[in-house]
């Protein structure tokens, strides 16, 4: 991996991967695909550095920990959701101002359309041949943006309701109530 990181020549994108790459364990094709979206994204909503972002990753494989490394915005701090969708695909939105119900994100997907331009890359996409990360990392810096598609939505700023903390009913433990239930999440399964 140390020869191929050489071979990066963008000096911004090296320093991502040099803090991803502690975090994550080693490079891999989904935490670059991550690297690049979020980049793709902060251009596209022209997020300027230290503004905060919400992103929902559609897989929890990889792709999502350049986000919390590079952006800030982790499950813990509610800047993160995983829909285990199986995807290549991130949504990704600006922090609306207070008051406001809708903002414009941007869904951002690995192509499978523009990933046949690379035969290798496009086979492990499709799982249709296993390549270890090395044959698959350089292809994807290779390529950069020209694998990827996005659109721009119209996304629902969620209400945010305040916190009630309950004691549960049945195992005296307190939880945070969502619906006027009773009894905690451990207890109702």
């Amino acid at each position: 991996m140390e020869a191929i990181l050489k071979q990066v020549k963008d000096p911004e994108l090296l320093s991502q991967i040099e803090k991803v790459v502690p975090f994550h364990g080693f490079l891999t094709s989904g935490a670059l695909i991550g690297i690049q979206m979020l980049n793709i994204a902060r251009r596209e909503l022209n997020v300027r550095e230290g503004e905060r972002i919400y992103v929902t990753c559609e897989t929890k494989s990889c792709m999502p920990d350049p986000f919390q490394i590079l952006s800030g915005a982790t499950i813990g701090n509610g800047g993160l959701k995983i829909n285990n969708f199986g995807k290549m695909a991130v949504t990704v939105n600006k922090q609306a101002p207070e008051g406001v119900n809708g903002i414009k994100g941007i869904r951002i997907y690995l192509d499978p359309e523009k990933t046949k331009d690379y035969p290798k890359l496009h086979a492990w996409y499709l799982n249709t041949e296993k390549f270890h990360h090395e044959e698959i990392v350089p292809i994807l810096l290779e390529a950069g943006e020209k694998v990827y598609s996005w659109k721009f939505m119209d996304l629902e700023v969620p209400v945010r309701m305040k916190k009630r903390i309950q004691c549960c009913e049945k195992c005296g433990e307190m939880f945070i109530q969502h619906d006027n239930e009773l009894l905690c999440g451990g207890c109702t399964e």
